[in-house]
């Protein structure tokens, strides 16, 4: 049988080109599509066959390996894909998507470090993000001024390392990442923070597990009845921000600051990583992220890097039917929404992959930094603001944003 299987793949390599193709490959495979206002390519049929001999490099360490560095030279067209601000997958709906008027653009340069929890905050035209490398300051961009202006702030008391932030009732929710003893102003341990962005105070919330510190909290989101669901990781502890080595399991929490309650809802993801609720709150999304070790190499190609679905049961307090949702294509799946329409979008890499309710890609925004999170801002919500490593990144499309509550 094995002398078989050699003999099969040696073939002499007089044959041509042409009797290598699959005879069901339709080329070309990619082509330019949509408005000019950005570089906007449409891939024919998720280009689920292509032409021999073609190839795409696994993620070697940190260095990663797009879609569009996939190599197929007897398609030409597909070379259009690395340079593509938005790559179509499905044109019928990402092409309403974009609108006509779709475009994409660096506003800001930054430090190339990590750049989190960004929120937008509708009442100052302001959105509010953390520099993970900084300590207890953060950063808030102005959209009020033209072109928007990028500057520090340290709320009163201040806040140590939020890595996951949203908007629910006029304040911004932190899920804080570090622990420390000796932090100026006070120790600080991780768990749920509250900030007013009107006063600058910020209020504790929650800061451990029946007297367990927290590892690590990665990110967040409200229900509608003002319930915290939140992921909690190793992340802090093993980047050197916390000072006690985690002694809880990586898991994600339920939290009801009404009662002070808080329990496990979901144990069985590696790390748990990006969150999110649907509008109606029937499901909750959650990124895993354990092909990303401190190892070499620093990423397992073949680790966890899903997103999951889940069902909200219980009365709203537990979750149930874990399947998989979206395998990341491209890097680790990290910060993750749902847009008013019901799609899912996710931060993965150097872009954000949207999907819709079952997990199927319609769509990839492409840049050339590696984004962690994004949020939405502007009258409409309609201005998607990407942020991550030495970039901010502006999308203008018709996508819209959930409502702000």
């Amino acid at each position: 049988m094995l002398k078989s299987m050699l003999q099969a793949v040696s073939l002499p390599l007089a044959l041509s080109s042409a009797q290598l193709l699959p005879e069901s490959v339709q080329l070309p495979l990619v082509r330019e599509c949509g408005p000019s206002s950005a570089r906007v390519v449409c891939v024919e049929r998720y280009a689920s066959v292509m032409p021999y001999h073609f190839s795409r490099e696994p993620i070697i360490n940190d260095t990663e390996v797009q879609f569009g560095n996939t190599s197929v030279p007897n398609d030409p067209s597909f070379d259009l894909v690395s340079s593509a601000n938005f790559v179509v997958f499905d044109a019928e709906r990402a092409l309403d998507i974009l609108g006509d008027n779709p475009t994409y653009e660096v506003v800001l340069n930054v430090s190339n470090t990590p750049h989190e929890a960004p929120v937008y905050v509708p009442s100052l035209n302001k959105i509010f993000l953390n520099d993970l490398a900084a300590t207890l300051s953060q950063l808030v961009i102005d959209l009020n001024n033209d072109p928007p202006t990028i500057s520090d702030f340290t709320s009163d008391p201040p806040v140590l390392i939020p890595n996951g932030g949203t908007f629910h009732n006029g304040l911004i929710y932190w899920a804080t990442a570090a622990g420390n003893t000796t932090a100026p102003g006070g120790e600080q341990r991780p768990g749920i923070v509250t900030l007013d962005p009107h006063t600058n105070k910020s209020t504790v919330l929650l800061n451990n597990f029946f007297g367990y510190y927290f590892n690590s909290l990665d990110d967040l989101t409200v229900d509608s009845n003002g319930v915290v669901w939140f992921t909690d990781t190793e992340y802090g502890y093993l980047f050197h921000a916390s000072d006690t080595a985690p002694v809880l399991k990586p898991s994600t929490y339920r939290f009801d600051p009404k009662t002070g309650n808080v329990r496990v809802v979901e144990d069985t993801l590696t790390v748990p990583n990006g969150i999110a609720l649907s509008s109606d709150g029937k499901h909750a999304y959650i990124g895993d992220t354990g092909a990303h070790t401190l190892e070499n190499p620093a990423v397992n190609q073949k680790g966890p890097r899903t997103v999951y679905k889940f069902d909200v049961v219980d009365d709203g307090t537990n979750l149930c039917c874990r399947r998989p949702f979206y395998f990341s294509q491209d890097w680790l799946p990290d910060g993750l929404r749902e847009a008013r329409n019901g799609m899912v979008v996710i931060a993965a890499g150097s872009g954000v992959d949207v999907v819709d309710s079952f997990g199927q890609l319609v769509l990839r925004i492409q840049t050339d930094f590696m984004v962690q999170n994004f949020v939405w801002a502007g009258g409409e919500l309609k201005d998607l603001w990407l942020t991550g490593n030495g970039k901010i990144a502006r999308v203008k499309w018709e996508l819209q944003g959930p409502v702000l509550t």
